[in-house]
C-alpha cells in the first residue's frame, strides 16, 4: 500500500524524482509560514466593510473561528474562516487556529442566517485540524463538524471556499463544502497532516516529507484530482511577501465566481453541489466471477466430527477434510 501511495514499482524504484519530495515539503512550509495572511487580514484588504459576529448562542465564543458579514465591491456576503495568530500571545488566544465545537456551531449559526437573508457565503480555510483535546470531545466536536458539513451540502445559497494556507482533516472540510473551491498557489489540503500520516505508516514523524509527497496535498495536485477548481497564483516568494496583492487577486476571483453563481437557480445550485462531491474519487466497477459457496455442514455433522473417538487416536489422525474450527492435534501443541 505504501509503495502504491509513493508511486513505486514492484522492484522498489521510485518513479518520482528525488527533488519532488523537497518541492512538496517546501510548499507545506510556505502554507505554514507565520507571516502568511490570515482570514481577517485578507478580508481587510478585500472588503469595503466588515461586521464580525461572535458566539454560538449555546456555549461561548471561539476566537479560532471568525464569522460575520462583509461588503465587497457593493456585494454583501457572509464570511466564515479560521483565524491563526500573528504572534505567540495571539496564537494562544486563538488556539493556533484550531476551533472548538462552539467555533463550528458559530459558523453554522452564521451560515443559516446567510441563507435566510439570501447572502452568498465565502469561507477561508486555514487549519491543521480541529482542536483534539478532551474538552472538545466533551462538547461534541465530531457532531459539530458533521452537522456543519451536512448543512453546507443543502444550503440554498452560493458558497465559495478558499484554501488560504493549511487545510487539514475534518476541521477543514467542515467549512469547505462549496460550489467552487479555490486554493492559493502554496496552500495544501489533505485528510491528515503529513506528520500524522507518517506516524501511522512509518511509525515516525521524521518521514513527514515523504508522506506529503504521497498524499498529493499541494494545490496543483488537488486541481488535477478535481478537489480544487481554481488555483490562484501568489505574488513574489508567496502570499506572506505581499498580502495586499494576494487579497487583490482573491477579490477578483471571488467577484467573478459570485457573479456566475448568483445566476444559477437555488435548486440547480444544490444539485450541482451534490454531483460535484459525488464525483470525487471516481472508480470503475467490474464484475467478479461467481464463487461457488462451500458445502453446507449442519450442527449434527460438526458434533459427530468432534465426538468421533478415532479422530483423537494416538498416531496419525483420521483422514478427513481440514477445518479451521478443529482443535490442534497433541503433537502440534
Amino acid at each position: 500500500m505504501v509503495d502504491r501511495l509513493l508511486g513505486r514499482t514492484r522492484d522498489g524504484a521510485a518513479e518520482a524524482p528525488i527533488d519532488a519530495k523537497s518541492a512538496v515539503w517546501n510548499r507545506v512550509q510556505l502554507a505554514r509560514n507565520l507571516r502568511r495572511p490570515r482570514t481577517l487580514e485578507l478580508l481587510g484588504e478585500m472588503a469595503d466593510e466588515i461586521v464580525e459576529l461572535h458566539g454560538d448562542r449555546a456555549f461561548g465564543d471561539d476566537a479560532a473561528m471568525v464569522t460575520g458579514f462583509a461588503r465587497i465591491d457593493g456585494r454583501r456576503i457572509a464570511f466564515v474562516g479560521q483565524q491563526k495568530g500573528a504572534d505567540t500571545d495571539e496564537n494562544i488566544r486563538r488556539n493556533f487556529g484550531m476551533p472548538h465545537p462552539e467555533g463550528y456551531r458559530k459558523a453554522i449559526r452564521v451560515m443559516e442566517l446567510a441563507e435566510r437573508l439570501g447572502l452568498p457565503i465565502v469561507t477561508f480555510v486555514d487549519v491543521p485540524g480541529a482542536h483534539p483535546g478532551p474538552e472538545s470531545e466533551e462538547r461534541g466536536i465530531a457532531e459539530a463538524i458533521a452537522r456543519s458539513i451536512a448543512l453546507m451540502t443543502r444550503l440554498r445559497t452560493p458558497i465559495i471556499a478558499i484554501i488560504t494556507g493549511e487545510g487539514g482533516s475534518g476541521g477543514a472540510i467542515a467549512i469547505a463544502v462549496g460550489d467552487v473551491v479555490v486554493a492559493l498557489e502554496n496552500a495544501v489540503y489533505g485528510v491528515i497532516s503529513p506528520e500524522g500520516c507518517a506516524s501511522i505508516l512509518w511509525r515516525t514523524s521524521d518521514e513527514a516529507a515523504t508522506a506529503a509527497l504521497a498524499m498529493k496535498m499541494t494545490a496543483d495536485d488537488q486541481l488535477t484530482l478535481g478537489v480544487v477548481d481554481l488555483v490562484v497564483p501568489e505574488p513574489g516568494e508567496g502570499a506572506h511577501a505581499d498580502p495586499a496583492e494576494t487579497a487583490r487577486r482573491l477579490r477578483a476571483v471571488v467577484l467573478t465566481q459570485l457573479e456566475r453563481l448568483e445566476r444559477v437557480p437555488p435548486d440547480e445550485l444544490v444539485e450541482a453541489r451534490y454531483r460535484r462531491y459525488r464525483s470525487l474519487g471516481a472508480y470503475t466497477e467490474v464484475t467478479a466471477p461467481a464463487i461457488a459457496p462451500p458445502p453446507s455442514r449442519g450442527l449434527g455433522d460438526r458434533l459427530r466430527d468432534l465426538l468421533d473417538p478415532t479422530r483423537w487416536s494416538v498416531g496419525n489422525p483420521t483422514p478427513g477434510p481440514s477445518r479451521r474450527d478443529e482443535p490442534p492435534a497433541l503433537e502440534e501443541v
